[in-house]
């Protein structure tokens, strides 16, 4: 990941906050997971489409309130729909929108290759796009909002490396889908802190194609076999993930006995950081991330430029990326509050049943 300066966190809703109005928001109730609002003072209408349910419950239960609340507060009219793992749905929503008269279009591409024909398409009825969250590379968008990707894999890297110690340990590697950019990035960035210790021998790794955890854990079982068992820590690569290595290691009697890495602090991550099958999982706090692709999205409604921490190189299109780039956090045992404190989950999902005391050994109340 190419920087042109160093990274700054973006102001949780910036100059949308400054562009107050009321708005009413609609949900459509539809399948499609539509919702809509409007009314506000910004002359154009953003539209943003989200990947999946699947890979992970972040985007309808995080992201997708995280930007209506941007929005709403920005008083800009908005569309938000889903495109449920389809690329070719996705295109198809995308076109509605553009047909609908979005002047800006946010997407969580599915590949780089169907992102990619999306902007231009949209380019082409002078539609301004940005990159939410994965970088379409080969794409055309204006901006990328995100994480730095590279610092979640070295997050997930180093988490390992702290649980394992410097004792002789085989690590398996469970990567998130070959066609998310970020997956390669989040892999990039563990390697380059795993692989600097000699104690760590990496014996098993492999891609998830579409984030799918139920593939995730047939996929694990195989590189789990194939080690014969003896398998000290897995570099898992989001929370997911993270409980399809867990379910095949209980299965085995080794749950909370290897260290397995996460991302997303989703309940469930957070639940077994707590309870001990997973060692860490990496915050990133969808109310910031929605606000700065709010912020660079009214920017560009409003003819003006967003304010950017740096660029990302696309290494297929040949260009730097003006780029919004937020930091994750490392979330172990010791500071699972701060999620809770921030936000980004609930006391009540996270402090449910036998967690309740957890929770409580932890300061969660």
């Amino acid at each position: 990941m190419k920087r042109k300066h160093s990274l700054v966190l973006v102001p949780l809703l910036g100059l949308s906050m400054a562009l107050t109005a009321c708005g009413d928001d609609s949900d459509s109730g539809s399948d499609s997971g539509s919702d809509s609002g409007g009314g506000g003072e910004a002359a154009g209408k953003i539209g943003v489409i989200l990947p999946d349910t699947e890979s992970s419950v972040r985007w309808e239960s995080a992201d997708r309130p995280a930007l209506e609340a941007a929005f709403d507060e920005a008083g800009v009219d908005y569309d938000i729909q889903n495109a449920e793992g389809d690329a070719e749905r996705m295109t198809q929503i995308a076109d509605t929108m553009i047909g609908d008269g979005v002047t800006v279009l946010a997407i969580v591409n599915l590949d780089s290759e169907s992102g990619a024909a999306i902007q231009e398409k949209a380019a082409s009825q002078g539609v301004a796009t940005i990159d939410y969250d994965r970088l379409t590379l080969g794409g055309s968008a204006e901006y990328y909002v995100s994480f730095d990707n590279t610092v979640v894999g070295e997050l997930q890297g180093q988490g390992l490396a702290d649980c394992l110690g410097d004792k002789k340990a085989n690590i398996v590697y469970l990567n998130g889908s070959p066609t998310d950019n970020n997956a390669t990035l989040f892999s990039e960035g563990a390697h380059s802190v795993l692989d600097e210790i000699s104690n760590y021998t990496v014996v098993g790794e492999q891609a998830v194609p579409d984030w799918d955890n139920e593939e995730a854990a047939t996929i694990f079982q195989q590189l789990y076999t194939a080690a014969d068992g003896k398998v000290d820590g897995v570099l898992a690569a989001n929370d997911g993930l993270a409980g399809a290595a867990i379910s095949i290691l209980e299965g085995n009697g080794q749950a909370g006995k290897v260290p397995v890495t996460g991302q997303d602090a989703t309940v469930e991550g957070l639940q077994n950081v707590l309870a001990g099958t997973q060692c860490m999982t990496v915050y990133k706090s969808a109310t910031q991330e929605a606000g700065a692709l709010a912020d660079a999205a009214i920017a560009l409604v409003n003819g003006d430029e967003a304010e950017t921490t740096g660029t990302t190189e696309d290494s297929e299109g040949g260009r730097d990326v003006p780029s919004i780039l937020l930091e994750p956090q490392s979330i172990t045992k010791d500071n699972v509050g701060d999620v809770i404190e921030d936000g980004g989950q609930k006391a009540e999902d996270v402090c449910t049943g036998d967690f309740a005391d957890l929770c409580a050994e932890a300061g969660i109340s």
